[in-house]
């Protein structure tokens, strides 16, 4: 994985899973020095003395990240920031000047560099940079990725996810869709039962009927009654006019049984009935009146373990669980969690214009959380993200309490097996820590670190020389 450019036979062994890096220097020196950085970061890395073979680099290798001297024979390095920022506008430019003429790389940042070496500098300040770039090009390439898997989601007729879990419930539900089966969903509180109910039913032939959806368990025994069969007029007390129940009323459609499991033991025996004979009969009232309606119903309960205690039905739960399907929690398909986030946000941003992306920090806390809320919990705190942060990217500080709090439990202090480190390898820790945190910025990282600049160029310096070998 040289960096010489343009070999045909050598392209072959080129990790396609790395990033691609771009040296223009005129000076050979530089040009091998920033190249064997970038190669032992893990970069496939090529070189060009001049904007002529930049130029056809940059058009042949997909190039992600750019180190760009200000200085070039031909032409400027302005020139060709302008024109990398033209061709491929997501490739991330470092520009490297002379002390002398730093106006001229605060003019190159205004004109889309992303950041800028003064000469001579540290291998170190090179390879911060690079470690810097490199997460800002995949993360920009996993936020566009997401948007469009969003974007291809979004109305699409399948539930945002791409874990083989929810792969298989996608097939499923495209196949139960276009039956008229009765089907039982089973899962936790906010793992998303209602919305696999509705996909069912507007992906279906039936979508144009009514949906309604009743919740079995906020409803009063003595109403959940008349809200599904009806009742006639003077049936009891305040009934002034007949009502038709939810059953009728959903003809040709779907009526979804939110949390079954807390139907009152009489009334299973006449819903049963119901789905049994296809007729229902208003309270208070002689006749019968047929239906014609698919019963899709949800719980959080073990229904088998109420079937045991005798607190379900056993002919009931059987005729539910013609098809079953399990929506497992969100700790089981981690993997869907930057996915809904990301759709989270996209439909904030639809909804405000402002668009904002999660830093690798904040995703790796929320991958690591439970969410005992499941995906409830997950979009109110998107939600509430959207509400009490500005800026364009969510960093682990704007996250809720309740993961940071998770964060400092389990990751907050030194592990028994971790080794004790001098207060010299802290100090340089710290330093990095804080580089990070500040984007590179030198002066905030030392305000960071309650430290003049002069010292922490001066550490700098020492790290430098003592692990990339000295300066260019």
């Amino acid at each position: 994985m040289s960096a010489a450019y343009a070999i045909p036979e050598m392209l072959p062994q080129l990790r396609t899973d790395l990033l691609n890096v771009l040296i223009v220097d005129d000076e050979r020196a530089i040009r091998d020095g920033c190249r064997e950085v970038a190669e032992q970061m893990g970069f496939n890395t090529w070189t060009a003395e001049n904007a002529t073979v930049a130029y056809r680099c940059l058009e042949s290798h997909g190039i992600d990240i750019v180190v760009l001297d200000m200085k070039l024979p031909g032409a400027s390095g302005q020139e060709v920031l302008q024109t990398v920022r033209q061709r491929r506008p997501e490739t991330l430019v470092i520009v490297v000047t002379a002390y002398a003429t730093v106006p001229s790389a605060v003019n190159a940042m205004k004109a889309g560099a992303f950041e800028y070496l003064t000469k001579p500098f540290h291998l170190e300040e090179l390879r911060l940079l690079l470690q810097r770039a490199g997460r800002e090009v995949k993360l920009a390439a996993e936020s566009r990725n997401l948007r469009e898997l969003v974007k291809s989601q979004t109305g699409s007729g399948i539930l945002v996810g791409r874990s083989p879990e929810m792969e298989k419930l996608n097939r499923i539900v495209h196949k139960v869709a276009h039956s008229n089966h009765p089907v039982l969903i089973l899962g936790e509180s906010g793992t998303g039962k209602e919305l696999v109910a509705r996909q069912i039913h507007f992906s279906g032939p039936h979508r144009d009927k009514p949906f309604i959806p009743v919740d079995c368990g906020s409803l009063v025994p003595t109403l959940i009654e008349s809200e599904l069969f009806g009742y006639v007029k003077r049936a009891f007390t305040g009934a002034m006019r007949a009502k038709e129940g939810l059953l009728q009323l959903a003809e040709g459609g779907t009526v979804f049984l939110d949390e079954i499991g807390e139907l009152p033991f009489d009334l299973q025996a006449k819903l049963l009935r119901a789905l049994q004979e296809k007729e229902i009969r208003p309270v208070g009232g002689t006749k019968r009146v047929p239906i014609k309606v698919r019963i899709v119903a949800a719980t959080n309960r073990d229904l088998e373990e109420a079937v045991r205690q005798g607190t379900f039905r056993k002919d009931l739960y059987f005729r539910l669980n013609v098809v079953n399907l399990r929506i497992p929690p969100l700790r089981e398909r981690r993997s869907d969690i930057p996915v809904l986030a990301g759709h989270f946000l996209e439909r904030m941003r639809q909804a405000s214009g402002v668009e904002r992306s999660f830093s690798d920090e904040a995703l790796k806390l929320m991958m690591s959380y439970d969410w005992p809320g499941n995906v409830r919990e997950l979009e109110n705190c998107v939600d509430r993200i959207g509400a009490l942060t500005s800026g364009p990217v969510v960093h682990v500080a704007d996250l809720p309490t309740q993961l940071q709090s998770f964060s400092q439990r389990h990751h907050g202090g030194l592990s028994a097996q971790e080794s004790v480190v001098s207060i010299a390898e802290m100090e340089r820790q710290a330093i990095y820590r804080a580089l990070d945190k500040t984007g590179g910025d030198k002066l905030q990282a030392a305000k960071l670190l309650g430290i003049g600049k002069t010292t922490l160029y001066r550490k700098l310096k020492e790290y430098g020389q003592s692990e990339s070998g000295g300066e260019l």
